[in-house]
C-alpha cells in the first residue's frame, strides 16, 4: 500500500504542489494551530510526510530546528527547489532513519490518511520511537462520523472519527491533549480534524 501511495503522488507531485504546496493555500486556523503547537515544542521537529515542504519551511522561518521527510522523491526535489537550505529528505513514516528519542516534536499533517486502519500502528510506533519522552505530536486528518475509506483525488484515503483516532494514539503511548474539528460550510466536502498528543514517559 505504501508503495502504491508514493507512486500515485509521484505522478501528480507538481500538480499537488501548485495547488496546495504553499502557506497561502493553508486554512488560517491550521496555520495558527501548527504555529502555536510549534511554540510549545522543546527540541527539534520532524515534519513527516512533508510533501512539497511548505510546512517544514514555515517552521524553519519561525526559528524552529525543523526538517522534513517524504516518501516521494519528486516532492523532496520540489521542496529543495522552493526552499533551498531547508533540510528535506526521502523517508517514510513506516521506517524512519532517525535514532530513537531524537525529536521534541513530530508534525504528521495529513501524512497518515492513506494508511489502512489495520496498518496505522506501525507508523505511530515509529513516531513514538523518534520522539523524546514528553515530546509533542500533531496529527492532521480527515474527520468523519464513521471510520471509512473514500476516493481521495490522488489515492484512497480514510476518514476517522476523532475519538477513534485518539484511541489509536493512546494505544501507541500518547496522552491526547487537544482535539480540534472543523466542519464549517467554507471547508468543502471533507471536514478536518487535528489532535495534539504528548508521548508518555517510559515507566
Amino acid at each position: 500500500m505504501a508503495h502504491d501511495v508514493a507512486a500515485a503522488y509521484a505522478h501528480r507531485a507538481a500538480e499537488y504542489a501548485q495547488h496546495l504546496g504553499s502557506m497561502e493555500a493553508v486554512h488560517p486556523s491550521d496555520a495558527q494551530l501548527v504555529t502555536s503547537w510549534a511554540a510549545s515544542v522543546d527540541g527539534p521537529v520532524l515534519d513527516v510526510g512533508c510533501g512539497p515542504g511548505h510546512w517544514t519551511a514555515h517552521l524553519v522561518e519561525l526559528g524552529v530546528d525543523a526538517r522534513g521527510v517524504d516518501p516521494v522523491p519528486a516532492f523532496v526535489d520540489l521542496a529543495r527547489a522552493s526552499w533551498p537550505g531547508v533540510p528535506v529528505e526521502v523517508g517514510s513514516a513506516d521506517a524512519l532513519a532517525d535514532p530513537s528519542a531524537t525529536y521534541g516534536g513530530v508534525l504528521a499533517w495529513y501524512s497518515l490518511v492513506h494508511h489502512e486502519p489495520a496498518t496505522l500502528a506501525r507508523p505511530l510506533a515509529e513516531l513514538a520511537r523518534v520522539l523524546r519522552p514528553g515530546g509533542r505530536l500533531l496529527v492532521g486528518f480527515f474527520v468523519g462520523d464513521v471510520l471509512e475509506p473514500f476516493d481521495h483525488a490522488v489515492v484512497t484515503a480514510w476518514r476517522w472519527p476523532a475519538d477513534r483516532l485518539a484511541d489509536e494514539l493512546r494505544a501507541a503511548g500518547f496522552d491526547v491533549l487537544e482535539t480540534h474539528v472543523r466542519r464549517g460550510p467554507d471547508d468543502g466536502p471533507r471536514p478536518h480534524g487535528a489532535i495534539v498528543a504528548r508521548l508518555r514517559p517510559a515507566r
